[in-house]
Order: C-alpha cells, then sequence, then structure tokens
C-alpha cells in the first residue's frame, strides 16, 4: 500500500485531522467510536503519506476521503485497485469526483457507470435552538411503532435513491432502521398510531450530529409538517451540546427552504456517487 491503514496508536493524530472541521468530517469522527480503528472491527481507517498521515480515507461501505489532495486521491485510488466492495463515495465535489475519475481511469470495467450522481449536495449547519416554535408531537421514535417508521424510512430511501431496499437487502436494511429506533437516534411525528414525520440522526460525534432519511409523507407535504418538525429535531441536537448538520440535494428546493427555516446555514459543498 501507498497509503498506511491507522490503528488506536494513531488516534490523536486523527482527532487533530478531523478538529479541523467538526462538521465536514462528522461521519469520520463517529467511525472512532464504531471502532474503525480496531482491527478487529468493520471498517478501516488509512492514512497518507504512511509515515505522517495528513490524508485519511474511510474505507467501508462509504468511501469517504479527509483533506486529500492530489497526491493522496493518486495513493487511495492504487490502494483502493479495481476490487470494489463499497456502495459510495462521498466527500466534497471536487474530492468525490478525483478518486471517481482516478478509479475509472484506472479500472474502467471494474467501476464503469455509477447508478445514481448527486453533483453538488449543500452541507448546512445550526448551531443554535431554532427560532421556530417546535412541533409538541415530536419526539424520539419507539420500538412500538417499527412498522410504521420502516415504511417511512423505505419510502424515502427509494424517492431519494431510486432503489427498494426491502429488495436489495431486506434483512440488513431493517435491522439497520431498528437500530436507530433502539438507540434513540430516530425522531418521529406520530398521528393516528403512523409515523408522518421521520428523521434519523446517520452519524454522531463528541461535537456534530448528522441527520439523514427526513421523510413527510405525501399526502401531508405542504401543510407545514416539516419546519416545526425539523426545529423539534434540531433542538434536541442542540441540547446535548452538539451542532445539527445535514446535506441535501441542491435541487430540492423545499427541503433547502425549510432547513433555512429552522435556522440551517451553507457551509460546504459534498458530491456523493453510488454504485
Amino acid at each position: 500500500m501507498r497509503s498506511r491503514v491507522l490503528d488506536e496508536s494513531d488516534r490523536g493524530l486523527v482527532e487533530r485531522l478531523l478538529a479541523t472541521d467538526p462538521v465536514a468530517h462528522c461521519f469520520v469522527a463517529s467511525r472512532l467510536d464504531a471502532g474503525v480503528l480496531d482491527p478487529q472491527g468493520v471498517g478501516e481507517l488509512w492514512g497518507f503519506p504512511a509515515h505522517a498521515p495528513r490524508s485519511l480515507l474511510h474505507v467501508g461501505a462509504n468511501v469517504v476521503p479527509v483533506n486529500a489532495d492530489d497526491a493522496a486521491l493518486d495513493a487511495f485510488a492504487a490502494d483502493i485497485g479495481r476490487w470494489r466492495s463499497f456502495v459510495a463515495i462521498v466527500a466534497p465535489v471536487d474530492t468525490a469526483f478525483g478518486l471517481f475519475d482516478r478509479l475509472v481511469e484506472a479500472w474502467p470495467h471494474a467501476y464503469g457507470q455509477p447508478r445514481v450522481v448527486r453533483e453538488r449536495q449543500l452541507l448546512m449547519s445550526c448551531t443554535g435552538p431554532s427560532a421556530v416554535p417546535a412541533d409538541p408531537r415530536l419526539r424520539r421514535a419507539t420500538v412500538a411503532e417499527f412498522e410504521s417508521y420502516v415504511a417511512g424510512a423505505v419510502a424515502m430511501y427509494r424517492e431519494e435513491l431510486e432503489e427498494d431496499p426491502l429488495v436489495t437487502n431486506p434483512t440488513g436494511y431493517r435491522r439497520y432502521v431498528r437500530s436507530l429506533v433502539e438507540g434513540r437516534r430516530g425522531f418521529a411525528v406520530v398521528q393516528d398510531g403512523e409515523v408522518v414525520f421521520k428523521a434519523d440522526l446517520g452519524a454522531v460525534s463528541p461535537h456534530v450530529a448528522q441527520v439523514q432519511g427526513v421523510w413527510v409523507a405525501p399526502r401531508l407535504r405542504g401543510r407545514g409538517l416539516s419546519v416545526p418538525a425539523m426545529a423539534g429535531v434540531t433542538n434536541a441536537i442542540v441540547a446535548e451540546g452538539r451542532t445539527a448538520s445535514l446535506y441535501v440535494n441542491d435541487f430540492n428546493a423545499p427541503a433547502i427552504a425549510c432547513y433555512r427555516r429552522v435556522g440551517y446555514e451553507v457551509v460546504g459543498e459534498l458530491a456523493s456517487i453510488l454504485f
């Protein structure tokens, strides 16, 4: 390898690199607590250059570069090679496409055309409680409403990622959503026993929580549900001493307007390339 697989002896170095932008690096920071530096854990964290890393690459289901310049992308692409097992590259726009272009150029038959490309996603954050009154019905989802919650999660997935998780990975996806609910990382508005709004905390670091999977029942869209519900999610994150963050497709004007009303501001731009 031109890069190096990092371990617990590198934790201090990794934490210093991630601290340069806690919002942008929230996902990778969340993987530290999940054991990514443990040889027996899930995924790996690579560093480049090997002798004194200044760039990182999370290698798991998601490939996520951190502070990667051209030299680092060259090294990471060479080390990833032709045998990919990841499902997405997520990074600042130039970095995401820089890594993808290198992989395709070296191994065109191994990578080919991605399934979905989100060329520009706005990275947004909110550091204080929302000025918008929160929906009093917003609360942590419970296992009792899991079936309704997972139905909303599946509907969101189909809309956003153009794929049905109950076809591609039914057991794994239900297990993942259940872990969110049991881990108190799922929020819901429940109406007559049905989850009509949901949002998850997809990545949580010591300083930031990243909201994902925001969904409103289609029949209730445009009725003012999302803003107060998102205000409640945001307030819950801020009350725990974290910055609330999320990223949203640049073409999703209603969602961007919602987040701005809640108090989120654009702090960066990402791209997601899904296989």
